[in-house]
């Protein structure tokens, strides 16, 4: 790969400099310290204190186009005005605060109405995988305890027969639903709201008075474990609202490492708007994208599905500056052939996160869209998204880091042998992450929670190094566990699925590497003596049981029992590379 091309006299100061400007007192970014959870602690001194005032705030962008899909528009107005009747409507049927509410749908305008307004009177909402199976959305529904649902048709014709076996759910909306639906516990959205473009015809009331504290519960989001069972996180209103300082603040570093006076908010500058690709039920979607574009008067874009034939019309027709999310779609956007016939001049950022992304695609984005930086960053559910920001000539001069910590969170490398040794600048060891985004802990899970989170800090499980200004590169996870465009997968998860087949005596699931994906999931397995099963019957047997995601795109079969080290572990750097062979004579 050839080397970036940077500015005469780049960097103008260190990143401990910028972030020393930027952060000062008496700026909207200035940092206090605060005790959380008997924790002394770095905080955005002025980001709102907590998701209802994120949408108090956003009335004040009025007719401006919030949400946009297919043929629907909803005004910040109309969006104000729907949250308000939903959450009046919640509180009718008896959501109290720190009831969980649970929102199992794809992106849809409705999604962010059900978050806001069981936000804003306190209750914790539990966004579901919409991609989960059925017996996969029980389990969440019965592990959060949620009150309410609310859920597109396909979830609710996916969830119907599971239903008796969520004994906590009282009340069920379905939206977008055309059929007649008689079960007593069920209404359709519809009713209560109208359709999107309806929503500013509701009428002008204030959000129903409830006190709701910056460090009270706000949502759970559910992160695969390593025990094959999801795990909910715990996160709090100031943990998601610091993706919205996060942002701006990486943004105004990239100028002053320029050498150059970032640009002071202008109330008459166009109005931004984003290409939001990735779903709500994660954390970059819900807390990177959607809460901060509510916040700071943006509009989103939403698909359905992605398509990135449907992503040019919609870059094209709707002026689009910002796309992304993972690198998959990333290179999607560069690579296919139909790109040229449509004018995507309006993009000028193309981020992501949440995968590893070649050192290649930061150079490929700026051959493709000059206009256009590249930016990409790291987190977890477990730390609400934001962690490390990267983008700009930084982003270019290190395309293989995910960049330095924002300016309220510290990083540092440990020793992966005891969990307490601080290693040295360059040294890899295992990444622990300490900030006000980092979640209080898993629900009802102690142990898990004891184990990962120390005294303000999260263990990560990733293996990293961080160097002498502070950016961090990821080297390689410790956990059992591969991304796919974006999406956790942890082995066991699948191999327990594996082992369930009658045919199965020893199984493994290990990444095989894919450019656009990121990694796809791959099994190798042992049969029983005397026991037959072909490469379909098994992917079938885990499609049966886990969402398509997760499904081994290959499964290779060894003949004897799968290699193990002197403690009893898979060897799976053995096993990988029965598909590497693969890949080279592909």
């Amino acid at each position: 790969m050839s080397e970036a091309v940077l500015p005469a006299g780049w960097p103008a100061m260190s990143i401990a400099q910028a972030h020393a400007m930027i952060t000062a007192p008496g700026t909207p970014a200035e940092i206090e310290e605060v005790v959380i959870r008997g924790v002394k602690t770095k905080t955005w001194k002025n980001q709102p204190p907590t998701m209802r005032s994120v949408v108090e705030m956003s009335r004040a962008h009025g007719e401006k186009v919030f949400l946009v899909y297919e043929d629907e528009r909803v005004t910040f107005e109309a969006f104000y005005r729907a949250v308000s009747a939903f959450a009046r409507e919640l509180q009718a049927r008896g959501v109290a605060k720190g009831d969980r509410v649970a929102i199992v749908m794809r992106n849809l305008p409705e999604w962010p109405v059900a978050f806001y307004a069981a936000e804003s009177i306190g209750a914790i909402v539990t966004p579901l995988n919409a991609w989960w199976t059925g017996p996969e959305l029980e389990y969440g529904l019965t592990d959060s305890g949620s009150k309410v649902a609310i859920l597109d048709a396909e979830r609710y014709e996916r969830l119907t027969e599971h239903l008796p076996n969520c004994p906590d759910l009282q009340t069920i909306y379905v939206s977008r639903e055309v059929d007649e639906i008689a079960h007593p516990m069920v209404r359709k959205l519809e009713a209560v709201l109208g359709g999107p473009n309806d929503w500013a015809k509701l009428p002008d009331q204030a959000l129903p008075a409830v006190e709701i504290d910056t460090d009270d519960d706000a949502t759970i989001f559910y992160t695969s474990g390593t025990t094959g069972k999801p795990k909910g996180a715990l996160a709090t209103h100031r943990g998601v609202n610091s993706n919205i300082m996060a942002g701006a603040v990486a943004g105004a570093r990239a100028f002053l490492r320029r050498g150059e006076a970032p640009p002071q908010p202008d109330p008459n500058a166009p109005q931004r708007s984003s290409l939001i690709s990735v779903p709500f039920f994660h954390a970059t979607g819900c807390f990177a994208v959607l809460n901060p574009s509510l916040a700071g008067g943006a509009k989103l874009v939403m698909m359905h599905k992605w398509d990135v034939i449907r992503a040019f019309e919609l870059i094209q027709r709707e002026k689009i500056q910002s796309a992304g999310g993972v690198p998959t779609i990333a290179w999607q956007l560069i690579e296919h052939p139909m790109r040229e016939k449509y004018d995507l001049s309006s993009l000028e950022s193309v981020a992501y996160g949440g995968a590893p992304s070649a050192p290649e695609l930061v150079r490929k984005i700026k051959e493709t869209f000059p206009k256009s930086a590249a930016g990409n960053g790291w987190g977890m559910t477990e730390t609400c998204a934001t962690v490390t920001t990267h983008g700009a000539e930084d982003y270019a001069n290190r395309p293989d880091s995910c960049g330095p910590a924002v300016p309220v969170s510290v990083l540092q490398i440990r020793d992966p042998a005891d969990g307490v040794t601080v290693l040295g600048p360059n040294q890899v060891g295992e990444l622990w992450a300490n900030g006000p985004q980092i979640v209080k802990g898993y629900w009802n899970k102690p142990e898990a929670t004891a184990q990962t989170f120390v005294d303000g800090w999260v263990r990560t499980g990733d293996l990293a190094r961080v160097d002498e200004e502070g950016f961090c590169f990821i080297i390689d996870r410790a956990k059992d566990m591969l991304i796919r465009g974006g999406e956790n997968i942890y082995c066991i998860e699948v191999e327990n699925v594996l082992y369930d087949h009658p045919a199965v005596m020893d199984a493994a699931v290990v990444g095989i590497v894919h450019r656009t994906l990121g990694e796809e999931p791959g099994a190798v397995v042992t049969l029983k003596p005397g026991a037959t099963a072909t490469e379909a019957e098994l992917r079938a047997h885990v499609a049966e049981h886990l969402a398509a995601f997760k499904v081994p795109v290959k499964v290779k079969f060894w003949h004897e029992t799968l290699p193990r080290n002197a403690n009893g572990k898979i060897l799976k750097n053995e096993l990988k590379k029965l598909f590497e062979e693969d890949t080279a004579s592909a």
